[in-house]
């Protein structure tokens, strides 16, 4: 990959790539559930940003600008997904790979499982905060919603976690 500075103050792709990629990766697999889609969102966001690197001269605005390429396009992957699926029911999830080990470490499977069983929205905000370290204003921005909604959104769905994770436990 090679250097994308159009001029001085201009973003450094192949430095951003280098440090967010794996983050950007890790965002988009807790979304869409799936490596290969994962890789193709934050591949996606990186060619889109590159598209607007005259556009985008602010290297501190990029990184949120690619967070938020990466959140809608995890939201576009599923739709298309769920329209693929439309009269088939989901498949189960398999034993997990050697790919899905570096992602998820044996002891977060049923907190994983249960973030599976959240709303959309519910899933965004949880993963954005406790997974991607945002703030609420960062992903207020990000969601484009208030923070107020961040704020009520995320304490529903680690109401919902825990409910989720107290059935896992009662099951056992």
């Amino acid at each position: 990959m090679t250097r994308s500075r159009a001029h001085d103050g201009a973003v450094d792709i192949a430095e951003l790539y280098a440090a967010h990629r794996l983050s950007l990766v890790r965002l988009a697999i807790l979304l869409v559930d799936d490596l290969a889609s994962a890789e193709d969102v934050v591949q996606d966001a990186f060619t889109a940003l590159t598209r607007r690197r005259g556009a985008m001269d602010d290297p501190s605005k990029a990184l949120g600008y690619l967070r938020v390429s990466v959140v809608n396009a995890s939201r576009s992957a599923l739709r298309r997904r769920r329209t693929a699926r439309a009269y088939v029911p989901p498949q189960e999830v398999g034993p997990a790979t050697p790919e899905d080990r570096f992602v998820v470490a044996e002891e977060h499977r049923e907190v994983v499982a249960a973030l599976r069983e959240l709303a959309p929205r519910q899933r965004e905000v949880v993963v954005l905060r406790y997974w991607s370290g945002l703030s609420e204003a960062e992903i207020a921005t990000t969601l484009d919603i208030s923070r107020g909604t961040v704020k009520s959104t995320a304490s529903r769905a680690l109401a919902a976690l825990e409910r989720a994770l107290d059935r896992q436990e009662d099951v056992r």
